[in-house]
């Protein structure tokens, strides 16, 4: 039959029924495309060009109107072509979100509910699961304050028929970390001054996010001053200036320091603290060989074992890590950064200055006893000066068990050497000489009881007196 102008519509009759001999009837799953036709309460009807209309339920329009052009998955052929849009929409969603994953583009996501181990996540219509540990760099203290927020996520895992899809924002935060820490690496070099911000504390140091690059800050260069723990000093969150001393080519190794943009309290140390001047200072750490004193935040002198008081060791509690003391400045050296300090009265002036005059052969003086060593005793006569009395004195017995150190000791000057600035003292001298003085006292006393016997009369007296003035 050929179309004539005279029956147009026996043309058209014939044509539906050409076409409806050779329709093929849709099968369940297929992709059918349409025009909505009318609307019938909670039907739709779709003309897709098959003898008889496809329905698709109202709820499912998603803001579509009569007229309006329709793409709905066949959910069902008997007895009529049913259709759903939101399932076409979702066989949509899952193959360009096969194309996301093959060409690796992030999808953005609402955080749904929790559940076990992670969140819900709608990502273009479909259900997407992100672990807990895939929501945030560390541990998540609140996993409430991301329901409800919409972000960038890397599909990570899919199956091709969309059931399970795996999201990670991590994957995409620690991507943007390597871009910004790139650049950030373009203006980081060792002597740089940098600001950054305290990402996590360690009690070796603080580790400084440096914009995507992580440095470290270790406990010594935090500050001049002696520091127990990073927590005195810094904390989480707090932005902090920062100068970078050490850094490798691949910039996974970065030495920060704070220490070094404080000012060297060395430069004024002797003008705070003279040789000779009294001191104030808490003990940082101990050595076999003495205490090292803070005396100023980034100083600390050396108290030697020779310079603690007089009777006090290094063990003793007054000693203990902590405390703080006072004693005297011994020397002082800016330049090579050397603080000597004792517990002990120093001299402000050289004792050895006269040393003839003041201490002469065969004078018996009092002294400190500051210890006994192999030699023999050592016995301060006065701050600066000690002399020595030698073992022998003992007769080869132990000077310990006999005197204490602080012990008061009369010591008799033997020998006194300048030059070496040695001065030799004898303890058996002092005690001779003690003995002399006593035995010359009992002459006389004996001698004036003896001429007291005698009889003699006070005018015999008074003239031999006389005549022994002339």
């Amino acid at each position: 039959m050929t179309q004539t102008a005279e029956h147009p519509d026996t043309q058209s009759f014939a044509d539906a029924l050409e076409s409806s001999l050779n329709f093929r009837k849709p099968e369940e799953g297929e992709l059918l495309k349409g025009t909505i036709v009318s609307i019938n309460g909670d039907d739709v009807f779709v003309s897709y060009g098959g003898p008889t209309e496809a329905v698709m339920g109202a709820s499912e329009l998603e803001g579509k109107e009569v007229g309006d052009t329709i793409e709905a998955t066949v959910v069902g052929t008997t007895p009529v072509i049913r259709l759903s849009y939101k399932l076409a929409m979702k066989r949509a969603s899952i193959q360009s979100l096969k194309q996301a994953r093959d060409n690796g583009i992030p999808v953005v996501g609402k955080v749904g509910a929790r559940n076990k181990g992670g969140f819900d996540v709608s990502v273009s219509g479909v259900r997407a699961f992100c672990p807990l540990s895939q929501i945030e760099f560390g541990k998540v203290e609140n996993p409430d304050e991301f329901v409800g927020k919409t972000f960038d996520f890397r599909l990570i895992e899919m199956s091709d028929d969309g059931r399970k899809v795996v999201v990670s924002r991590t994957a995409l935060l620690k991507e943007a970390q390597q871009a910004k820490a790139a650049e950030a690496l373009k203006t980081l070099a060792a002597g740089a001054i940098v600001t950054g911000r305290v990402t996590r504390l360690a009690a070796f140091g603080a580790f400084v996010d440096l914009g995507g690059i992580e440095g470290l800050l270790h406990v010594s260069e935090l500050s001049r001053r002696h520091v127990k723990s990073p927590k005195d000093v810094v904390s989480p969150g707090q932005e902090v200036t920062v100068k970078v001393i050490k850094m490798d080519e691949t910039g996974k190794k970065i030495s920060l320091s704070m220490k070094a943009l404080e000012a060297d309290p060395w430069l004024e140390i002797t003008q705070l603290h003279p040789a000779g001047s009294a001191f104030t200072g808490t003990i940082v750490r101990k050595t076999d060989f003495g205490l090292f004193v803070e005396v100023e935040p980034g100083v600390d002198g050396l108290v030697h074992v020779s310079q603690l008081p007089i009777g006090v060791k290094l063990g003793d509690d007054s000693l203990a890590i902590g405390t703080a003391i006072t004693g005297w400045v011994r020397e002082v050296d800016g330049e090579r950064k050397r603080l000597s300090l004792a517990l002990r009265e120093v001299a402000t002036n050289d004792p050895w200055q006269d040393i003839h005059t003041k201490y002469q052969s065969g004078r018996v003086f009092e002294g400190t006893l500051e210890r006994i060593g192999p030699p023999g005793a050592f016995v301060q006569l006065e701050p600066g000066l000690t002399g020595l009395i030698p073992a022998s004195e003992f007769g080869g017995g132990d000077p310990s068990k006999l005197h204490k150190a602080g012990e008061k000791i009369s010591v008799k000057v033997m020998n006194v050497d300048p030059e070496r600035k040695r001065i030799s003292l004898s303890h058996e001298g002092a005690k001779e000489s003690a003995l002399h003085g006593e035995y010359m006292e009992y002459v006389a006393e004996t001698k004036k009881a003896a001429d007291a016997s005698e009889g003699k009369s006070a005018m015999a007296l008074a003239f031999e007196r006389a005549m022994g003035k002339k």
